[in-house]
């Protein structure tokens, strides 16, 4: 028993279930991707787009995900929008803390990607970043994203929940290459 690892001895001594709970928890997975609870937190310009992305025209509730919550206590999803100073540091992650489980952070916008156009080496301020301090699940690029990319970023993170995707992903068309530009 020296010379074996603790994952060999585990898996040993720690009988399998007798009882397979793997359709519930796709059952409940499902259940969540489809009911994501983002919380109303902004940050920077960011926020206007999150705002306009949850509006009639872009209708997030079509993914079940219009209910923006006022509490963190309330939400499972933390839409990172903006340039985090090192001053918000603090209450962001409180607000972070204070979710229940499980839950998921979404950065969106280059400023809470990498500090954005703040990213300066004079410039002590800025977080360089969300994943310094949080688990980033789904990276929204843009200056800032427009709301459908905010939509593309929860399909993303339902399809991590869930293991497959809503709907198939639609290549881009390309322009000028056949006429040979």
């Amino acid at each position: 028993m020296g010379t074996e690892s603790i994952s060999e001895t585990v898996e040993r001594t720690v009988p399998s279930a007798l009882v397979q709970f793997h359709q519930l928890d796709v059952l409940r997975n499902l259940a969540r991707a489809n009911s994501l609870w983002p919380m109303t937190f902004g940050l920077a310009c960011c926020a206007i787009e999150m705002m306009s992305a949850g509006g009639s025209r872009f209708d997030l509730s079509r993914f079940g995900a219009e209910v923006f919550r006022p509490s963190p206590r309330q939400s499972d999803v933390m839409i990172v929008a903006g340039t985090i100073n090192k001053k918000m540091l603090p209450a962001v992650k409180t607000l972070y803390d204070q979710m229940p489980e499980p839950k998921w952070v979404i950065a969106m916008g280059n400023c809470a990607i990498s500090g954005g156009p703040f990213k300066h080496k004079d410039n002590y301020n800025v977080v360089e970043g969300a994943d310094t301090f949080l688990p980033v699940d789904v990276y929204i690029p843009g200056c800032p994203p427009r709301p459908e990319a905010l939509i593309e970023g929860l399909l993303t993170l339902e399809e991590k929940i869930t293991g497959k995707r809503r709907w198939p992903r639609v290549k881009p068309e390309t322009y000028g290459e056949d006429e040979g530009w």
